[in-house]
C-alpha cells in the first residue's frame, strides 16, 4: 500500500529536517549517498505501515537518525544504521547480509545488534518464569544480546537508546500494560545505561517520562507547582548571580551562567525518600557557570579559581564539596560542585565547569569519542576514556549463565553512585556508594574475595562486612579456610561481589534446595499441611524470600529457622472479608487482549494473606493493594493465576523489565463492604494526650476500626504505626490527611 500524498510530504519533510542536521558530519558525496539509500529502503521496507499515533511507520527511524545526530552526535554510519535499525526485524524480505552487502559490515554489524530475535533462546519461556529452577525471561535475553553486542561497538547501545527515547516521547498512543511494561524497562535498564554512558540529558528525559507515565497525576501536579513558582525563583537566582557574574568579568573569564532547575522525578524521589510536600523541597535548581578555558593555565586550576572568586562572595558548606575534576565518575562527568549560603540563609548549588567538560557531561561517551579522535585530550584523558569504556564492557560481559541475573548485576553496577578508596599502595578503586571491604576484596581480586575474613581501614581491624567510604585505605585479611556464605549476598552492593559468590555457592546449591524442601515438608506435616501456591503466598514474604528456590536455599544452609511457622499460616492479617468485590482484567496469556475482558469474583481473608476463592486473581503480598488504588495484573503462566499490584509496586517494576508480556490491565469493577487490613506509620513530638486524640479521631471522628496501636519515644520524640481496617484507598487518605493536623504530628505515611 502507497503513502497518502499527505504522508509523502511528511515524510520528506522530516527527512530532508535530518539531513540538513548531518550536514556538519558530511565530509563527501558519498556520505550523502549513504544516508539516502539507507532511507530509502527502510521506506520500502516500512511501505504502507502504521504507527499506534497514526503517523507513518518511517517516521520513527527517522527520529532515531535525528536523535542519533542531534542529542547523541555520533556520525554518518550510525545514522545509516538507525534508519535501518528495523529493517531485518519487520520485513522478512531483507537479511542483514543484504545490508553487509549494499552498506558494509560497519553498518551491517550495527544493523544485527540492534535486531530483536525473538522466540530462539527457548520453546517455552513462560514455563520457566517464577519456576523451580533457573529463572527465564525471553526479554531478558533479548535485552542482554543488544547489550553485549556493544562489547565490540558502541555505537550499537547508543543507537539503541535513541531508539528507546524516541518511543518513549510517543508512549501516550500505548494501552496502560504497555505503558507499564515499556516504563519499567526503561527505569530498570535504559535509564542507568544512559546514566553511565554519561547521557545525562537522556537519562533525565526517561526518567521523567517513566513519572509521566506511571504516575500522571503526580507528574502534572510538580510541574504545575514549579511554574507557580518560577517567577520567584528567576528572581532569586537573577539576585544570587549578579555579584558572581561581576565578579567573573573583572577576572576576564569568558563564561556562561544559568539557574537550571531540578527534573520532576529527582524532585519526586526526594519526596519520597524524605517523606516530604512539595512545599518542603527548597534546593529546586542549581547554578551552573560553563567557561572557555584559557590554553595556558589547566581547566582544573581555573576551576578552583573560580571556586575561590564564587566563595569570595559567599560563604562555603565545608563538608558539601563535590570534587569530580580530579575524580571523575564512572561515566567521566567531569565537574567541580560546591553548595554556598545565600543572602538570606539559603543553601544554592553551584557546579563549575569547561565548555569540554560540559559537552561530555551533555553527550557523554559520544563526546569523549569526539575528543578521543579529534586531538582533544591528552594521552592520560585518551587511556581514563578506554579504562572506563573497559569497566562497562566487564560488567556486560557478565560471566553468569541466568538472564535474569545478568540484568539485575547490569543495572545494579550501571546506576551507583561511586566512593573511591584505596589499596595500602595508594591505587585507587571505584565502588558504588555502600559499598563494604568485601566489595573492595573482590575488585581486588575474586580469590581475595573469597577468602576474606576481615579488613583494615585506615590501619584499624574492622569486620569484613563493614561499609566504606570515600577517602578509605583498605587491606584485606585472608584465610585460606575461609569461603563465601550465603548470607554474603545480603552484605555486597557489586555486580562482581554479587556474580563470585553465587558462583561459589553454586556447586552447593542443589543440596540446599534438597535439605530447605525436606526440612519444610516434615515441619507441614505437624500442621497436616503440603506445600502450595497459597501457602507459598503467606510463607515467601514472612521469610523475606521471592522464591520457592531463594526460601528453601536460606532454609537448608541455616539462614533461617521456622520457629513462626505457625503463627505465619494462621495468620489472617491481610483482610477481613465481609462480602465480595471483583476486579476487571485483560483476558490472561492472551496479548494485546484489552478487548476480550472478563470479570473475576473473589474474596479475600478465608485463611491465607491474598487468597483467594474461585477466582482467578490473587493480591500481590508485596504490596497489598486495596480498592482505590491504582492496579496492574501480572499473569503467572506458572500457575495460571493473575497477581494484581499496585501500580507502584517495586516488585512490579522488576517483573514487567523482565518479563512485560505477562502485564495486563486490572480494574476495581466494585467492591462492597470490604474491610482491609493496612498500616499506618506515624512520627511527631510526644505530649500528653497525644494518643488519646489520635484514638479518638481514628475510632471515633471517622469510625475505622483499629486493630493495633504501637509507639516509642525517646528523648521528647515518639515513633508508632497503627495498624487499622479499612474499606479503600479513600479511608486511608482520611486517616492520613487529618492525622497531619494533630498537634505534634510530623510525618504519616502507608507502609504497604
Amino acid at each position: 500500500m502507497d503513502y497518502t500524498p499527505k504522508d509523502e510530504k511528511l515524510i520528506e519533510a522530516r527527512f530532508e529536517e535530518l539531513m540538513r542536521s548531518c550536514e556538519r558530519v558530511i565530509k563527501r558525496p558519498e556520505d550523502t549517498d549513504t544516508i539516502r539509500r539507507a532511507f530509502l529502503l527502510a521506506k520500502e521496507a516500512h511501505k504502507g505501515v502504521y504507527r499506534r499515533s497514526g503517523e507513518p511507520y518511517i517516521t520513527h527511524p527517522i527520529a532515531v537518525a535525528m536523535i542519533v545526530r542531534e542529542e547523541i552526535g555520533l556520525g554518518v554510519k550510525s545514522v545509516a544504521a538507525a534508519l535501518l535499525h528495523d529493517v531485518v526485524e519487520d520485513n522478512d524480505n531483507y537479511t542483514v547480509e543484504d545490508i553487509d552487502r549494499m552498506f558494509g559490515p560497519k553498518i551491517a554489524y550495527m544493523v544485527e545488534g540492534l535486531t530483536k530475535i525473538a522466540g530462539v533462546f527457548t520453546n517455552n519461556p513462560a514455563a520457566m518464569i517464577g519456576g523451580g529452577g533457573k529463572d527465564f525471561s525471553e526479554q531478558a535475553e533479548s535485552f542482554r544480546k543488544v547489550l553485549v553486542t556493544m562489547s565490540n561497538d558502541l555505537r550499537v547501545i547508543l543507537i539503541k537508546i535513541a531508539d528507546r527515547l524516541h518511543n518513549m516521547r510517543t508512549l501516550g498512543a500505548m494501552p496502560v500494560e504497555k505503558q507499564i511494561k515499556i516504563t519499567s524497562e526503561t527505569i530498570f535498564l535504559f535509564a542507568p545505561l544512559a546514566y553511565r554512558l554519561g547521557l545525562y540529558e537522556i537519562k533525565t528525559e526517561f526518567e521523567n517520562l517513566c513519572l509521566k507515565y506511571r504516575f500522571p497525576e503526580t507528574y502534572k501536579e510538580i510541574n504545575e507547582k514549579l511554574q507557580l513558582t518560577a517567577h520567584a525563583r528567576d528572581e532569586f537566582v537573577e539576585n544570587f548571580i549578579t555579584p558572581i557574574r561581576r565578579k567573573l568579568r573583572e577576572s576576564n573569564i569568558d563564561f556562561k551562567i544559568e539557574g537550571r532547575v531540578k527534573s520532576a522525578y529527582s524532585i519526586w524521589m526526594k519526596m519520597q525518600r524524605k517523606q516530604i510536600p512539595f512545599e518542603e523541597i527548597y534546593d529546586l535548581f542549581a547554578i551552573r557557570i560553563v567557561f572557555q578555558p584559557s590554553p595556558i593555565i589547566p581547566e582544573k586550576s581555573q576551576c578552583w579559581h573560580i571556586y575561590s572568586l564564587i566563595t569570595d562572595i559567599y560563604k562555603p558548606h565545608p563538608d558539601r564539596i563535590r570534587d569530580w575534576v580530579n575524580n571523575p565518575k564512572a561515566n567521566g562527568y567531569e565537574s567541580l560542585h560546591a553548595t554556598v549560603m545565600a543572602t538570606g540563609g539559603a543553601w544554592v548549588e553551584v557546579q563549575i565547569r569547561s565548555q569540554r567538560m560540559e559537552e561530555i557531561a551533555e553527550m557523554g561517551f559520544a563526546a569523549h569519542w569526539k575528543y578521543k579522535h579529534d586531538g582533544g585530550p591528552g594521552s592520560d584523558d585518551e587511556a581514563d576514556f578506554d579504562r572506563r569504556l573497559q569497566e562497562i564492557r566487564d560488567v556486560l560481559n557478565s560471566s553468569t549463565d541466568d538472564a535474569v541475573d545478568f540484568l539485575d548485576n547490569f543495572s545494579m553496577a550501571l546506576y551507583s553512585t561511586e566512593i573511591v578508596v584505596f589499596t595500602p599502595k595508594g591505587d585507587s578503586r571505584r565502588l558504588p556508594q555502600g559499598a563494604t571491604a568485601l566489595d573492595f576484596a573482590y575488585a581486588v581480586h575474586t580469590n581475595v574475595g573469597n577468602q576474606a575474613i576481615g579488613a583494615k581501614i585506615d590501619r584499624k581491624v574492622e569486620p569484613i562486612f563493614t561499609i566504606l567510604t570515600s577517602g578509605n585505605q583498605v587491606e584485606i585479611i585472608t584465610s585460606k579456610s575461609s569461603h563465601p556464605k550465603p548470607e554474603w549476598l545480603d552484605h555486597v552492593t557489586t555486580a562482581k561481589a554479587k556474580q563470585a559468590i553465587k558462583t561459589f555457592l553454586k556447586g552447593d546449591t542443589h543440596n540446599r534446595l534438597r535439605d530447605g524442601q525436606r526440612i519444610f515438608e516434615e515441619r507441614l506435616k505437624d500442621f497436616g499441611l503440603v506445600p502450595s501456591r497459597r501457602l507459598f503466598n503467606k510463607v515467601l514474604p514472612a521469610y523475606n524470600s521471592s522464591t520457592k528456590d531463594e526460601f528453601y536455599s536460606k532454609l537448608g544452609s541455616g539462614m533461617i529457622k521456622l520457629d513462626k511457622l505457625s503463627e505465619v499460616i494462621h495468620e489472617n492479617s491481610a483482610s477481613k472479608w465481609l462480602k465480595f468485590w471483583s476486579i476487571e482484567l485483560s483476558n490472561p496469556f492472551k496479548k494485546d487482549s484489552g478487548k476480550d475482558k472478563i470479570k473475576q469474583v473473589g474474596r479475600v481473608g478465608s485463611g491465607f494473606s491474598g487468597e483467594r476463592a474461585g477466582s482467578e486473581f490473587v493480591i500481590a503480598p508485596c504490596c497489598n493493594p486495596i480498592p482505590g488504588d491504582d492496579i496492574i495484573g501480572y499473569n503467572d503462566p506458572e500457575s495460571g493465576h493473575t497477581e494484581v499490584h499496585k501500580t507502584s509496586c517495586d516488585r512490579l517494576t522488576w517483573l514487567a523489565a523482565q518479563h512485560g508480556d505477562y502485564i495486563c490491565k486490572a480494574e476495581w469493577a466494585s467492591h462492597k463492604a470490604m474491610s482491609h487490613f493496612a498500616v499506618i506509620e506515624l512520627r511527631g513530638i510526644d505530649r500528653i494526650g497525644l494518643m488519646l486524640d489520635i484514638s479518638q479521631l481514628i475510632a471515633g471522628e471517622l469510625n475505622i476500626n483499629m486493630r493495633e496501636l504501637n509507639v516509642r519515644t525517646h528523648d521528647g520524640i515518639f515513633e508508632g504505626t497503627i495498624s487499622v481496617y479499612v474499606k479503600d484507598k479513600h479511608d486511608i487518605d482520611s486517616i492520613i490527611d487529618k492525622t497531619k493536623k494533630i498537634k505534634g504530628i510530623d510525618s504519616v505515611k502507608r507502609v504497604s
